[in-house]
């Protein structure tokens, strides 16, 4: 796949909230996954850590209202999107999340993906 054909898709798979199938058909083996400063994890490596990390995440919402993906910016081997989750967390309270998602495709698939927003503060 091209990388606008990934992009396309990921963008498709994220719209209908189906993360896990996102991961399993679009990623490699060897993904990594970067997190701002101050997010639970920093950093994961390989599918086994990925998908152990989207676990954790969807196991600590209480319930999701709403969420937005834009249009992918394709460039080169590289896409980007911004992603807006309108969600309540367990024992931290409804609050919306908003973030810049950056994807690297390498022999069409995800090989790496990086996300900036601003970390919920940990208690």
């Amino acid at each position: 796949m091209t990388t606008k054909e990934v992009a396309d898709k990921l963008v498709g798979y994220c719209r209908q909230g189906q993360f896990e199938n996102a991961m399993k058909e679009l990623y490699s083996p060897e993904i990594v996954s970067i997190e701002p400063d101050g997010a639970p994890m920093k950093e994961a490596r390989g599918m086994e850590e990925v998908i152990a990390k989207s676990q954790h995440f969807m196991e600590s919402v209480e319930e999701f209202h709403s969420n937005e993906v834009s249009d992918p910016v394709v460039a080169d081997n590289f896409f980007s999107c911004s992603m807006k989750m309108d969600v309540t967390f367990k024992g931290m309270g409804r609050m919306t999340m908003e973030e810049v998602c950056l994807y690297k495709v390498k022999d069409g698939k995800i090989s790496e993906e990086q996300f900036f927003f601003t970390p919920a503060p940990q208690g």
